[in-house]
Protein backbone atom coordinates (compact mmCIF):
# COMPACT_ATOMS: atom_id res chain seq x y z
CA UNK A 1 0.00 0.00 0.00
CA UNK A 2 0.81 3.65 -0.48
CA UNK A 3 0.66 6.35 2.29
CA UNK A 4 -0.31 8.97 -0.59
CA UNK A 5 -2.55 7.19 -2.14
CA UNK A 6 -4.41 7.03 1.62
CA UNK A 7 -4.26 10.29 2.53
CA UNK A 8 -5.90 11.57 -1.00
CA UNK A 9 -8.56 8.93 -1.08
CA UNK A 10 -9.62 10.10 2.80
CA UNK A 11 -8.65 14.20 1.15
CA UNK A 12 -11.59 13.31 -1.32
CA UNK A 13 -13.79 11.80 0.82
CA UNK A 14 -13.82 8.38 -0.22
CA UNK A 15 -14.03 6.25 2.42
CA UNK A 16 -11.24 3.85 3.84
CA UNK A 17 -11.23 -0.16 3.80
CA UNK A 18 -10.12 -1.99 7.10
CA UNK A 19 -7.27 -3.04 5.11
CA UNK A 20 -6.04 0.84 4.67
CA UNK A 21 -6.64 1.98 8.20
CA UNK A 22 -5.03 -0.87 9.75
CA UNK A 23 -2.07 -0.28 7.13
CA UNK A 24 -1.42 3.15 8.11
CA UNK A 25 -1.98 2.56 12.02
CA UNK A 26 0.20 -0.12 12.00
CA UNK A 27 3.15 1.53 10.05
CA UNK A 28 2.75 4.72 11.96
CA UNK A 29 3.05 2.91 15.40
CA UNK A 30 6.05 1.26 14.07
CA UNK A 31 7.48 4.09 13.17
CA UNK A 32 7.66 3.36 9.80
CA UNK A 33 5.20 6.02 8.68
CA UNK A 34 6.76 9.82 9.32
CA UNK A 35 4.96 11.81 11.35
CA UNK A 36 4.13 14.68 8.27
CA UNK A 37 2.38 11.46 6.22
CA UNK A 38 0.37 10.77 10.23
CA UNK A 39 -0.47 14.12 10.35
CA UNK A 40 -1.63 14.94 6.78
CA UNK A 41 -3.96 12.00 7.48
CA UNK A 42 -4.94 13.31 10.63
CA UNK A 43 -6.34 16.63 8.77
CA UNK A 44 -7.89 14.57 6.13
CA UNK A 45 -10.40 12.80 8.44
CA UNK A 46 -10.80 15.89 10.71
CA UNK A 47 -11.92 17.81 7.29
CA UNK A 48 -13.64 14.79 5.41
CA UNK A 49 -14.89 12.31 8.76
CA UNK A 50 -15.17 8.98 8.88
CA UNK A 51 -18.44 6.81 8.60
CA UNK A 52 -19.13 4.40 11.17
CA UNK A 53 -17.53 1.01 10.09
CA UNK A 54 -14.47 3.48 9.37
CA UNK A 55 -14.45 4.58 13.03
CA UNK A 56 -14.86 1.37 14.56
CA UNK A 57 -11.99 -0.28 12.23
CA UNK A 58 -9.61 2.32 13.38
CA UNK A 59 -10.35 1.96 16.79
CA UNK A 60 -10.10 -1.48 17.03
CA UNK A 61 -6.42 -1.40 15.34
CA UNK A 62 -5.11 1.19 18.04
CA UNK A 63 -6.45 -1.38 20.43
CA UNK A 64 -4.53 -3.89 18.71
CA UNK A 65 -1.30 -1.75 19.18
CA UNK A 66 -1.28 -2.72 22.12
CA UNK A 67 -2.13 -5.43 25.20
CA UNK A 68 -5.09 -5.65 26.67
CA UNK A 69 -5.44 -6.05 30.64
CA UNK A 70 -6.60 -9.43 31.96
CA UNK A 71 -8.97 -10.33 35.14
CA UNK A 72 -9.30 -13.57 36.67
CA UNK A 73 -13.10 -14.81 35.89
CA UNK A 74 -14.37 -15.11 39.15
CA UNK A 75 -18.07 -14.14 38.30
CA UNK A 76 -17.64 -10.37 39.17
CA UNK A 77 -18.03 -8.35 36.11
CA UNK A 78 -16.06 -5.33 35.16
CA UNK A 79 -17.37 -1.91 34.26
CA UNK A 80 -15.47 1.52 33.96
CA UNK A 81 -16.92 5.32 33.19
CA UNK A 82 -15.53 7.74 30.81
CA UNK A 83 -16.33 11.32 30.98
CA UNK A 84 -15.49 13.95 28.69
CA UNK A 85 -14.47 16.63 30.84
CA UNK A 86 -16.18 19.17 32.73
CA UNK A 87 -15.46 21.21 35.43
CA UNK A 88 -15.83 20.47 38.64
CA UNK A 89 -16.71 16.72 37.46
CA UNK A 90 -15.34 14.67 40.34
CA UNK A 91 -17.75 12.10 40.03
CA UNK A 92 -15.40 8.85 39.27
CA UNK A 93 -13.69 9.37 42.88
CA UNK A 94 -17.48 8.12 44.20
CA UNK A 95 -18.52 6.51 41.49
CA UNK A 96 -15.42 3.66 41.82
CA UNK A 97 -16.02 2.32 45.22
CA UNK A 98 -19.20 2.71 44.95
CA UNK A 99 -19.57 0.23 41.96
CA UNK A 100 -17.01 -2.01 43.57
CA UNK A 101 -19.24 -2.37 46.65
CA UNK A 102 -21.55 -4.12 44.22
CA UNK A 103 -19.53 -6.71 43.03
CA UNK A 104 -18.59 -5.36 40.58
CA UNK A 105 -14.69 -4.53 39.30
CA UNK A 106 -13.47 -1.02 38.29
CA UNK A 107 -10.04 -0.52 36.35
CA UNK A 108 -10.45 2.85 35.95
CA UNK A 109 -7.91 5.02 33.46
CA UNK A 110 -8.10 8.50 34.03
CA UNK A 111 -6.14 11.16 32.84
CA UNK A 112 -4.78 14.71 33.77
CA UNK A 113 -5.94 18.27 33.56
CA UNK A 114 -4.68 20.50 30.90
CA UNK A 115 -6.50 23.78 29.96
CA UNK A 116 -9.52 24.52 32.08
CA UNK A 117 -10.32 21.31 32.83
CA UNK A 118 -9.06 19.45 35.81
CA UNK A 119 -7.70 16.22 35.57
CA UNK A 120 -8.91 13.34 37.75
CA UNK A 121 -5.63 11.88 38.63
CA UNK A 122 -4.51 15.43 39.58
CA UNK A 123 -6.93 15.83 42.05
CA UNK A 124 -6.18 12.26 43.83
CA UNK A 125 -2.72 13.33 43.62
CA UNK A 126 -3.65 16.09 46.48
CA UNK A 127 -3.86 12.61 48.78
CA UNK A 128 -0.09 12.45 50.18
CA UNK A 129 1.31 9.21 48.61
CA UNK A 130 -1.81 8.49 46.59
CA UNK A 131 0.17 6.70 43.06
CA UNK A 132 -1.43 7.10 39.81
CA UNK A 133 1.35 5.47 37.73
CA UNK A 134 0.68 1.50 38.31
CA UNK A 135 1.88 -1.00 36.32
CA UNK A 136 -0.50 -3.18 34.58
CA UNK A 137 0.43 -6.08 37.01
CA UNK A 138 -0.39 -3.54 40.07
CA UNK A 139 -3.24 -2.41 38.23
CA UNK A 140 -4.79 -5.75 37.65
CA UNK A 141 -3.95 -6.85 41.75
CA UNK A 142 -5.73 -3.76 43.16
CA UNK A 143 -8.64 -4.76 40.95
CA UNK A 144 -8.66 -8.18 41.76
CA UNK A 145 -8.40 -7.77 45.83
CA UNK A 146 -10.10 -3.82 46.11
CA UNK A 147 -12.61 -3.70 43.48
CA UNK A 148 -11.30 -0.93 41.94
CA UNK A 149 -8.47 1.62 41.12
CA UNK A 150 -8.03 4.79 39.50
CA UNK A 151 -4.72 5.80 37.68
CA UNK A 152 -3.02 6.86 34.84
CA UNK A 153 -3.12 4.29 31.52
CA UNK A 154 -0.39 2.29 31.01
CA UNK A 155 2.15 2.72 27.78
CA UNK A 156 1.52 -0.44 26.91
CA UNK A 157 -2.51 0.32 26.47
CA UNK A 158 -3.25 1.32 22.73
CA UNK A 159 0.20 2.32 22.45
CA UNK A 160 -0.84 4.11 19.08
CA UNK A 161 -3.43 6.27 20.61
CA UNK A 162 -0.79 8.09 22.82
CA UNK A 163 1.49 8.49 20.10
CA UNK A 164 -1.12 10.11 17.63
CA UNK A 165 -2.74 12.24 20.31
CA UNK A 166 0.52 14.17 20.95
CA UNK A 167 0.38 14.59 16.80
CA UNK A 168 -2.67 15.85 16.93
CA UNK A 169 -2.40 18.62 19.77
CA UNK A 170 0.34 20.20 17.87
CA UNK A 171 -1.93 19.89 14.33
CA UNK A 172 -4.98 21.07 15.37
CA UNK A 173 -7.30 18.25 15.27
CA UNK A 174 -8.18 17.33 18.37
CA UNK A 175 -11.93 18.24 17.39
CA UNK A 176 -12.33 15.36 15.30
CA UNK A 177 -15.32 13.09 16.63
CA UNK A 178 -14.27 9.83 14.73
CA UNK A 179 -10.56 10.27 16.02
CA UNK A 180 -11.86 11.47 19.62
CA UNK A 181 -13.83 8.18 19.40
CA UNK A 182 -11.03 6.14 18.35
CA UNK A 183 -8.99 7.65 21.36
CA UNK A 184 -11.49 6.91 24.02
CA UNK A 185 -13.01 3.27 23.16
CA UNK A 186 -9.66 2.02 22.03
CA UNK A 187 -8.17 2.59 25.65
CA UNK A 188 -11.70 1.68 27.55
CA UNK A 189 -11.79 -1.74 25.40
CA UNK A 190 -8.19 -2.39 26.12
CA UNK A 191 -9.43 -2.61 29.79
CA UNK A 192 -11.71 -5.83 29.03
CA UNK A 193 -14.78 -4.32 30.29
CA UNK A 194 -18.56 -5.53 30.29
CA UNK A 195 -20.05 -2.54 29.88
CA UNK A 196 -18.88 0.94 30.06
CA UNK A 197 -20.75 4.29 30.02
CA UNK A 198 -20.37 7.44 29.06
CA UNK A 199 -20.34 10.83 30.20
CA UNK A 200 -20.78 13.62 27.33
CA UNK A 201 -21.10 17.18 28.70
CA UNK A 202 -22.06 20.05 26.83
CA UNK A 203 -22.22 23.82 27.98
CA UNK A 204 -19.52 26.47 28.62
CA UNK A 205 -17.34 24.19 30.64
CA UNK A 206 -16.99 21.17 28.05
CA UNK A 207 -15.02 20.20 25.26
CA UNK A 208 -18.49 20.03 23.29
CA UNK A 209 -20.25 23.71 23.34
CA UNK A 210 -23.39 22.68 22.30
CA UNK A 211 -25.77 19.69 22.75
CA UNK A 212 -26.28 18.83 19.35
CA UNK A 213 -21.96 18.11 19.40
CA UNK A 214 -22.61 16.57 22.42
CA UNK A 215 -24.77 14.01 20.48
CA UNK A 216 -22.94 13.40 18.07
CA UNK A 217 -19.93 12.22 20.07
CA UNK A 218 -22.21 10.27 22.21
CA UNK A 219 -23.51 8.36 19.30
CA UNK A 220 -20.19 7.80 17.52
CA UNK A 221 -18.84 6.19 21.14
CA UNK A 222 -22.10 3.92 21.47
CA UNK A 223 -22.29 3.22 18.11
CA UNK A 224 -18.43 2.09 18.37
CA UNK A 225 -18.94 0.02 21.64
CA UNK A 226 -21.76 -1.81 20.12
CA UNK A 227 -19.74 -2.83 17.22
CA UNK A 228 -16.94 -3.89 18.98
CA UNK A 229 -19.36 -5.81 21.49
CA UNK A 230 -19.00 -3.77 24.52
CA UNK A 231 -22.64 -2.82 25.74
CA UNK A 232 -22.01 1.51 26.24
CA UNK A 233 -24.54 3.66 27.07
CA UNK A 234 -23.69 7.60 26.96
CA UNK A 235 -25.69 10.43 29.63
CA UNK A 236 -25.47 13.63 28.25
CA UNK A 237 -25.60 15.95 31.07
CA UNK A 238 -24.75 20.02 31.41
CA UNK A 239 -21.43 21.79 31.88
CA UNK A 240 -23.23 25.33 31.91
CA UNK A 241 -21.79 25.43 35.42
CA UNK A 242 -19.81 23.56 37.73
CA UNK A 243 -20.53 20.03 38.92
CA UNK A 244 -21.21 20.07 42.30
CA UNK A 245 -19.73 23.19 44.52
CA UNK A 246 -15.74 22.78 44.94
CA UNK A 247 -13.68 23.24 41.80
CA UNK A 248 -10.06 22.52 42.17
CA UNK A 249 -7.99 19.49 43.55
CA UNK A 250 -8.05 18.98 47.06
CA UNK A 251 -11.21 21.13 47.97
CA UNK A 252 -13.03 18.13 45.26
CA UNK A 253 -11.49 15.48 47.36
CA UNK A 254 -12.96 16.65 50.32
CA UNK A 255 -16.54 16.61 48.53
CA UNK A 256 -16.30 13.53 47.46
CA UNK A 257 -15.27 12.77 51.10
CA UNK A 258 -18.62 14.55 52.21
CA UNK A 259 -20.53 12.36 49.70
CA UNK A 260 -18.82 9.03 50.73
CA UNK A 261 -19.62 10.04 54.49
CA UNK A 262 -23.35 10.01 54.17
CA UNK A 263 -23.05 14.20 54.33
CA UNK A 264 -24.90 17.02 52.63
CA UNK A 265 -23.57 17.47 48.92
CA UNK A 266 -25.23 19.14 45.71
CA UNK A 267 -27.55 17.74 44.11
CA UNK A 268 -26.37 17.58 40.56
CA UNK A 269 -23.25 15.62 41.87
CA UNK A 270 -25.30 13.03 43.51
CA UNK A 271 -27.61 12.82 40.72
CA UNK A 272 -24.86 12.44 37.83
CA UNK A 273 -23.11 10.07 40.36
CA UNK A 274 -26.21 7.91 41.07
CA UNK A 275 -27.54 8.22 37.16
CA UNK A 276 -23.68 6.68 35.90
CA UNK A 277 -23.69 3.82 38.36
CA UNK A 278 -27.34 2.93 37.76
CA UNK A 279 -26.42 2.26 33.87
CA UNK A 280 -23.71 -0.18 34.50
CA UNK A 281 -25.44 -1.67 37.55
CA UNK A 282 -28.65 -2.29 35.26
CA UNK A 283 -26.50 -3.58 32.24
CA UNK A 284 -24.69 -6.21 33.93
CA UNK A 285 -28.08 -7.13 36.15
CA UNK A 286 -26.80 -6.53 39.55
CA UNK A 287 -29.78 -4.35 39.61
CA UNK A 288 -33.02 -3.19 37.67
CA UNK A 289 -34.13 0.32 37.40
CA UNK A 290 -37.06 0.38 40.43
CA UNK A 291 -33.83 -1.06 42.98
CA UNK A 292 -30.41 0.27 41.92
CA UNK A 293 -30.50 4.10 43.26
CA UNK A 294 -31.96 2.52 46.83
CA UNK A 295 -29.18 0.00 46.75
CA UNK A 296 -26.46 2.73 45.97
CA UNK A 297 -27.93 5.02 48.74
CA UNK A 298 -27.81 2.19 51.22
CA UNK A 299 -24.12 1.23 50.63
CA UNK A 300 -22.97 5.11 51.16
CA UNK A 301 -25.37 5.26 54.54
CA UNK A 302 -24.28 2.01 55.74
CA UNK A 303 -19.95 3.59 55.25
CA UNK A 304 -19.51 0.55 52.97
CA UNK A 305 -18.47 2.86 49.76
CA UNK A 306 -16.25 5.24 52.41
CA UNK A 307 -14.58 2.38 53.85
CA UNK A 308 -13.82 0.61 50.09
CA UNK A 309 -12.61 4.61 49.26
CA UNK A 310 -10.35 4.20 51.95
CA UNK A 311 -8.73 0.60 50.79
CA UNK A 312 -8.37 2.11 47.62
CA UNK A 313 -6.41 4.87 48.36
CA UNK A 314 -4.46 2.52 50.91
CA UNK A 315 -3.52 0.14 48.28
CA UNK A 316 -2.23 2.75 46.18
CA UNK A 317 -0.09 3.99 48.56
CA UNK A 318 -2.17 7.08 50.20
CA UNK A 319 -2.42 8.43 53.37
CA UNK A 320 -6.15 7.76 54.72
CA UNK A 321 -6.14 10.27 57.47
CA UNK A 322 -7.33 12.90 54.07
CA UNK A 323 -5.63 15.79 56.09
CA UNK A 324 -5.51 18.33 53.31
CA UNK A 325 -3.62 21.97 53.35
CA UNK A 326 -6.45 23.78 51.78
CA UNK A 327 -5.06 27.84 51.12
CA UNK A 328 -6.89 30.94 53.08
CA UNK A 329 -9.84 31.43 51.74
CA UNK A 330 -11.91 34.93 50.74
CA UNK A 331 -15.15 36.10 49.14
CA UNK A 332 -16.04 36.97 45.71
CA UNK A 333 -19.07 39.10 45.80
CA UNK A 334 -21.53 40.32 43.66
CA UNK A 335 -21.34 44.35 42.13
CA UNK A 336 -25.16 43.94 41.74
CA UNK A 337 -28.48 42.45 43.18
CA UNK A 338 -30.59 40.30 40.52
CA UNK A 339 -30.45 36.56 39.17
CA UNK A 340 -27.53 34.32 38.15
CA UNK A 341 -28.65 34.47 34.43
CA UNK A 342 -25.39 32.51 33.35
CA UNK A 343 -22.24 31.00 34.63
CA UNK A 344 -19.33 30.57 32.66
CA UNK A 345 -17.95 27.05 33.43
CA UNK A 346 -14.35 27.65 31.65
CA UNK A 347 -13.70 30.75 33.11
CA UNK A 348 -13.58 29.35 36.34
CA UNK A 349 -11.35 26.79 35.43
CA UNK A 350 -9.14 29.37 33.52
CA UNK A 351 -9.24 31.05 37.15
CA UNK A 352 -7.88 27.65 38.73
CA UNK A 353 -4.92 27.92 36.56
CA UNK A 354 -4.85 31.20 37.57
CA UNK A 355 -3.95 30.06 41.42
CA UNK A 356 -1.83 27.62 40.43
CA UNK A 357 -4.58 24.34 40.49
CA UNK A 358 -4.17 24.04 36.94
CA UNK A 359 -2.09 23.39 34.26
CA UNK A 360 -1.30 25.91 30.75
CA UNK A 361 1.31 23.46 29.27
CA UNK A 362 2.12 19.58 30.27
CA UNK A 363 5.16 19.81 32.62
CA UNK A 364 3.77 22.57 34.93
CA UNK A 365 3.09 22.09 38.65
CA UNK A 366 0.15 21.66 40.59
CA UNK A 367 -0.65 23.97 43.87
CA UNK A 368 -3.04 21.29 45.45
CA UNK A 369 -4.35 23.47 47.94
CA UNK A 370 -6.27 26.35 45.98
CA UNK A 371 -9.50 25.77 44.42
CA UNK A 372 -12.85 27.65 44.18
CA UNK A 373 -16.65 26.99 46.09
CA UNK A 374 -19.62 28.16 44.35
CA UNK A 375 -21.92 29.44 46.38
CA UNK A 376 -24.78 30.52 43.83
CA UNK A 377 -26.07 28.42 40.93
CA UNK A 378 -28.14 29.12 37.79
CA UNK A 379 -31.33 30.93 38.76
CA UNK A 380 -30.81 32.08 42.11
CA UNK A 381 -31.37 35.59 43.21
CA UNK A 382 -28.72 37.51 44.76
CA UNK A 383 -28.06 41.10 46.25
CA UNK A 384 -25.47 43.31 46.11
CA UNK A 385 -22.69 42.11 48.08
CA UNK A 386 -23.67 38.84 48.54
CA UNK A 387 -21.22 36.08 47.88
CA UNK A 388 -21.00 34.50 44.81
CA UNK A 389 -18.01 32.17 45.44
CA UNK A 390 -15.25 31.85 47.87
CA UNK A 391 -11.68 31.27 46.69
CA UNK A 392 -8.72 29.34 48.53
CA UNK A 393 -5.58 30.83 47.77
CA UNK A 394 -2.55 32.00 48.87
CA UNK A 395 -2.20 35.27 46.78
CA UNK A 396 -6.04 36.06 44.96
CA UNK A 397 -4.69 38.54 42.63
CA UNK A 398 -6.33 39.38 39.39
CA UNK A 399 -8.27 35.92 39.53
CA UNK A 400 -11.00 37.55 41.95
CA UNK A 401 -12.09 39.76 39.13
CA UNK A 402 -12.22 37.19 36.68
CA UNK A 403 -14.19 34.69 39.07
CA UNK A 404 -16.49 37.77 39.62
CA UNK A 405 -17.09 38.12 35.59
CA UNK A 406 -17.88 34.49 34.91
CA UNK A 407 -21.18 34.70 37.06
CA UNK A 408 -23.45 37.28 34.56
CA UNK A 409 -26.14 39.16 36.88
CA UNK A 410 -29.22 39.92 35.03
CA UNK A 411 -32.93 41.53 35.99
CA UNK A 412 -35.06 38.37 35.23
CA UNK A 413 -34.82 34.92 35.81
CA UNK A 414 -33.66 32.57 33.47
CA UNK A 415 -34.84 29.21 31.27
CA UNK A 416 -32.42 26.51 32.86
CA UNK A 417 -31.11 23.57 31.13
CA UNK A 418 -32.08 19.48 32.62
CA UNK A 419 -29.21 18.34 34.57
CA UNK A 420 -29.29 15.05 32.38
CA UNK A 421 -30.93 15.86 28.55
CA UNK A 422 -30.69 12.63 27.01
CA UNK A 423 -29.74 9.04 27.22
CA UNK A 424 -28.09 6.98 24.45
CA UNK A 425 -27.32 4.02 23.80
CA UNK A 426 -25.10 2.05 20.62
CA UNK A 427 -26.37 0.21 17.69
CA UNK A 428 -24.96 -1.60 15.08
CA UNK A 429 -26.58 -1.94 11.85
CA UNK A 430 -25.12 -4.87 9.83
Amino acid sequence: MNAVEIIARKRDGEPLSGDQIAWIVKQFADGSLPDYQMAAWAMAVFCQGMDATETASFTDEMLRSGTRLEHADDGRPVVDKHSTGGIGDKTSLVLAPLLACCDLRVPMLSGRGLGPTGGTLDKLESIPGFRTDLSIAELQTVVQEIGCVITGASKELAPADRKLYALRDVTATVPSIPLITGSIMSKKLAESLDALVLDVKFGTGAFMKNVDDARRLAGSLCDTGARMGLPTTALLTDMNQPLGRMVGNAVEVNECLAFLRGEPVADDLREVTYRLAEELLISVGKANADDARTMLEGLVASGAAMERFEQMVAAQGGATDFDFGIAPASDVVSSQAGYVTAIDAEQIGLTIIDLGGGRRTKSDKIDHSTGIEMLVRIGDRVDANQPLARMFAKQPGAAAERLRLAVTIGDAAPTTTALITERITGHHDN
